[in-house]
């Protein structure tokens, strides 16, 4: 049966259908089983589903999310790219058919030992039905909420994100493939204050957005990932960015405050604070500045209930991203009592490019155990960046 949106997707999630449903919200407060207080539109059992997936996800320390959730074309290009001869001579049929063995390729390599979770595209899930793979594992199925960016009308180098119109069916879709986790990317441009981005409206409208993600992809019984990405491709400093990380983080959680978003079954994804390409001060910035300038964004704009941190690798190298994680964590270890840094959740990753762009390049040439070390070695050491100990 079509929902009311038109869309041919069913509505697969089982009774109460959403957080919304409430059908076990107990008389007296605190005698829910959770440590928190639940306000009367959230379900006791959705509410403990949520937590514990989130928390499954940062848990064990040093585990994190591998992010396999590229389009199609995206895909496509990295293929090339990893090639020889980076030639693209295949139909539609076989790229498609190159696309399923790749992904069948990676997900073999994986053990939970490292990784707790991973992040699908759609064709993944649902098409290719490579989830059951990962679940054998004891690996939690994501998968990618967010759909293509389009320009954003009054502010020609930023960008809206597409999906919303449809998400529920799709996100209840996903549930009834597996999944039980989404993710959805808001891209934020940064640069010096002189050139003026991000502009006001566009951070309201991406806070809005991931606040409405959110709060609809609870509703399908899946924990929210939002991931508010702070791009580094312009003349920003290092204080610029910890600016428009901080303000965009407070947004978000303010939107989802406003939107019911019952916080405890969130994770966030954010991206490190970093001085942009254009900027002079990117060719001597260390690892520990970064990590100093993440802490500080998080301890000023992470709400305590969130249970944990997956940053993002986005553009940089795998060392890069290993080591920025790494002197994070290990900034942290060192906190004292009364810190505030003492107080974080688990800082763990949800990379890539960091951990699957060496193994690529040994597939396309039909290396499969050199693919198979590759990935052992990235996931291995981003387990001990997550830990603070690479």
């Amino acid at each position: 049966m079509d929902d009311d949106s038109g869309s041919s997707l069913p509505n697969t999630f089982s009774t109460p259908n959403n957080l919304f449903s409430v059908t076990d919200h107990p008389r007296e407060p605190g005698n829910n089983g959770l440590d928190t207080l639940l306000l009367p539109h959230h379900s006791v059992s959705v509410a403990k589903e949520l937590t514990s997936i989130a928390h499954d996800l940062v848990s064990p320390r040093g585990k994190g999310i591998y992010a396999t959730d590229e389009s199609p074309d995206v895909v496509e290009g990295m293929l090339v790219a990893a090639s020889l001869n980076g030639q693209d001579n295949f139909s539609d049929q076989e790229k498609k058919d190159r696309r399923r063995k790749w992904r069948e390729a990676a997900y073999s390599s994986l053990t939970n030992e490292y990784i707790s979770g991973v992040i699908l595209y759609p064709e993944t899930l649902l098409d290719f039905k490579l989830g059951e793979s990962l679940k054998s594992k004891g690996i939690i199925l994501g998968v990618r909420a967010h759909g293509e960016l389009a320009p954003f009308p009054a502010s020609p180098f930023e960008f809206i994100v597409q999906g919303l119109d449809d998400l529920l069916p799709r996100m209840q879709a996903a549930h009834a493939a597996g999944a039980r986790f989404s993710k959805w990317r808001a891209p934020i441009a940064c640069t010096s204050p002189a050139l003026g981005l991000p502009s006001q409206v566009a951070l309201e409208v991406q806070a809005e957005t991931l606040a409405i993600f959110a709060s609809v992809s609870q509703q399908a019984g899946l924990v929210p990932i939002v991931e508010p990405d702070v791009e580094f491709s312009a003349d920003a400093d290092l204080y610029r960015s910890v600016e428009i990380h901080q303000k965009v983080i407070r947004m978000i959680y303010a939107r989802c405050l406003d939107h019911g978003v019952f916080l405890e079954g969130t994770l966030i994804k954010p991206s490190f604070p970093q001085p942009g390409l254009k900027h002079p001060s990117r060719k001597t910035i260390t690892s520990e500045e970064i990590a100093l300038a993440t802490a500080t964004i998080l301890v000023n704009s992470l709400p305590a209930s969130v249970p944990g941190v997956v940053f993002l690798s986005g553009g940089l190298e795998p060392e890069t991203a290993m080591k920025h994680l790494s002197a994070l964590n290990a900034l942290v270890n060192k906190a004292k009592p009364g810190s505030p840094f003492s107080r974080l959740p688990p800082l763990s990753f949800s990379y890539g490019r960091a951990l699957q762009g060496e193994a690529m390049k040994h597939w396309v040439r039909e290396d499969v155990q050199s693919m198979k070390d590759a990935f052992d070695k990235a996931t291995r050491g981003c387990f001990l960046a997550a830990k603070g100990e690479y």
